[in-house]
């Protein structure tokens, strides 16, 4: 197999690098921050053609993979980019993948073409990761639905025109079964919203149902099977955010080595030290061991084992989180107290690779779904031996 970038994926790569170069310096970024412009290259975005490379032509798209949305995750992780791209791509693709011709023809162009931005909901307060978990409920009522109950930090959330939402329409809070999705707007009455920022500056929403009624024709694939394609999407998460992670441990690396081959104390550059040289060594081998991972992980998202591929999922997830806390505590380490001050992109850089090992499940969690996984097979490998 040829791990080497096509010549269309090094043009993307080239693409996304100038840009992040030319308009996304971590200055202004900050100026974004905080006039609260968080989307504000969004229709750039759009024309650039990255919000359609997953797609189909047949949809409007351009027919690419995992791998080249990741290219564009590498550089927008590098640029610590505000715009909600991850979370828009998760939800689109899963409505891509479950929603029916016609709910496509409706919402995809638009999605496509950077004229609205979906939002997957799923999490609620007690669920610790469990993506089964659920006490949002749909309940019928004649043609429709009524849901009630809420959810919480959806990635993406304040900047969403559409909400992808998991609510329940059978059995149990914590139950596989029973689970559907229901495609929600913003402006909804019954909807009420809560946007705030989170601690890396990304941001996020709660929302509200209340008694909020739906037509029938709000409801996106299988009664009560969403559950397998929740779990897809949350993998392509994963998978996405990895590569933010290098990108962002990348651009980490080598503000750290700049820092060290500038900064002089008694008289020489602290990276004439050769204790902080091996840790630079260090900091560039967890880089690379985090990009080998995440490559992998693209590529188990077309695996034909829906098992297998939570299993890469979670093996390459465990991997980036233990690079990321490594390469952030150590870059802030040796940038001593400057490195926690606002003023330098290094502790900017240190709450991203934070918040990103606590998305999509932390290592503990994904340590435990491998066992689990483990577990089944072997189990199922007793039952065809007859033990």
């Amino acid at each position: 197999m040829d791990l080497n970038y096509s010549e269309e994926q090094n043009m993307l790569r080239e693409s996304v690098a100038r840009f992040v170069r030319d308009r996304y310096d971590f200055g202004q970024r900050q100026q974004r921050l905080s006039a609260g412009e968080g989307a504000a290259f969004w229709p750039r975005f759009a024309e650039l053609g990255w919000l359609a490379i997953p797609f189909s032509e047949d949809h409007g798209g351009i027919g690419g993979g995992t791998v080249e949305v990741g290219i564009v995750m590498e550089g927008l992780g590098r640029a610590l980019a505000l715009e909600p791209y991850l979370a828009h791509m998760v939800a689109t693709q899963l409505l891509a993948r479950v929603a029916e011709e016609s709910v496509k023809a409706r919402y995809l162009p638009a999605a496509l073409g950077g004229e609205s931005r979906l939002a997957l909901a799923f999490s609620e307060t007690g669920g610790r990761y469990h993506p089964a978990f659920c006490a949002t409920t749909a309940s019928p009522k004649g043609d429709g639905y009524v849901i009630q109950g809420s959810k919480n930090v959806v990635l993406g959330g304040q900047h969403a025109d559409l909400y992808l939402v998991v609510a329940r329409t059978a059995g149990q809070t914590r139950e596989e079964q029973g689970l559907t999705f229901f495609l929600l707007e913003r402006d909804h009455p019954a909807l009420r919203v809560r946007e705030y920022q989170t601690n890396d500056g990304t941001g996020a929403a709660d929302l509200t149902f209340d008694q909020l009624e739906v037509s029938g024709d709000a409801r996106i694939g299988d009664l009560h099977g969403a559950f397998a394609e929740l779990e897809w999407a949350l993998d392509l998460g994963v998978a996405y955010q990895g590569w933010e992670a290098v990108g962002a441990m990348s651009a980490l690396s080598d503000a750290t080595l700049e820092y060290l081959n500038t900064r002089k104390q008694f008289g020489k550059p602290l990276g004439a030290n050769q204790a902080l040289t091996h840790r630079m060594v260090d900091l560039f081998i967890a880089v690379e061991e985090s990009r080998s991972s995440v490559l992998r992980a693209a590529l188990a998202m077309d695996a034909e084992s829906p098992s297998q591929r939570r299993r890469d999922l979670s093996l390459s997830k465990i991997a980036v989180d233990r690079c990321a806390r490594f390469v952030g505590q150590t870059a802030v380490q040796l940038h001593g107290a400057m490195g926690v001050t606002n003023e330098l992109a290094v502790g900017h850089y240190f709450k991203r690779l934070t918040a990103i090992t606590a998305t999509f499940g932390d290592t503990e969690w994904h340590a435990r779904r491998i066992h689990r996984l483990d577990g089944a097979s072997s189990r199922e490998a007793g039952v065809e031996h007859g033990h």
